[in-house]
């Protein structure tokens, strides 16, 4: 029998990517996305069978509106076997801004808030079947805050944080929670960065790399491991160094600069 997959944020970067991957090996798809019709004619352009797919539009940032995809996908298409909460946004700020501070609350609204409204239809019954991976897209940027990506490194700390909880409640269930940190990914969100942007990844080879640690089982990855190292040093430098490292860098573009944001 078919692997059900749900993804969110499906529409763009990480998420489309995961979708075609997972379509090339066998899965059936479940695909969340504000820009339904785009996706929706994006899938039928590849020529998909309609029975291997379903499209379900949503607003991570809505909580209503993504518990009620999740509830669809249950009514019309079952239970999962991977829910992946991939939907973000990535936007610069400045506190000394207060227009900034509605960026905040859309970033955590989106990032966070979003992740758990996106397991919640999915964990009663995963844990009754007793098996399911619930999946949450960090980022590196979780490891340390970055100078004007308060509100990303914030929102991505949180998830590292929030998939870890989720991970201890469900522990016993037959529910397994896979937390991935994704480096420099080449997507529409990536291309506007103005800093350098090592160990780039195209989008296709971060998802296979994320469907392998997904079916793994594995708890927390970095992706790729090059970055696992840099994450793994930067943790442990101390403060007055890591300063002076990141003194001078470019900063992330803010909402009023053309700063891109997610799906």
């Amino acid at each position: 029998m078919a692997r059900l997959i749900f993804i969110t944020g499906a529409s763009s970067g990480i998420g489309q990517a995961l979708a075609e991957r997972c379509h090339a090996e066998g899965w059936h798809l479940a695909l969340v996305a504000r820009r339904a019709d785009d996706l929706r004619a994006w899938a039928q352009a590849r020529g998909w069978s309609a029975e291997r797919w379903r499209v379900y539009p949503a607003d991570v940032a809505d909580i209503d509106s993504i518990v009620a995809a999740g509830q669809a996908c249950l009514a019309q298409q079952g239970v999962p076997d991977v829910v992946v909460a991939n939907a973000g946004i990535s936007v610069g700020m400045d506190t000394a801004e207060r227009s900034d501070l509605a960026v905040m609350a859309r970033t955590l609204a989106v990032n966070n808030v979003g992740m758990a409204a996106t397991f919640q239809p999915f964990v009663a019954a995963m844990r009754q079947r007793g098996s399911g991976t619930l999946v949450g897209i960090a980022s590196v940027a979780a490891i340390r805050g970055l100078p004007g990506h308060g509100a990303y490194c914030a929102s991505k700390a949180g998830v590292v944080a929030y998939c870890e909880s989720l991970r201890g409640e469900l522990r016993g269930s037959g529910v397994r929670v896979v937390t991935l940190l994704p480096g420099y990914v080449d997507t529409p969100l990536t291309r506007k960065n103005r800093y350098p942007m090592p160990f780039l990844l195209s989008a296709d080879r971060f998802a296979q790399r994320a469907l392998r640690a997904i079916e793994q089982g594995v708890s927390y990855r970095v992706i790729p491991w090059q970055m696992a190292l840099v994450a793994k040093l930067l943790r442990v430098l101390p403060n007055a160094w890591f300063d002076r490292l990141l003194s001078g860098r470019p900063r992330k573009a803010r909402a009023d600069q053309g700063s891109a944001t997610g799906s």
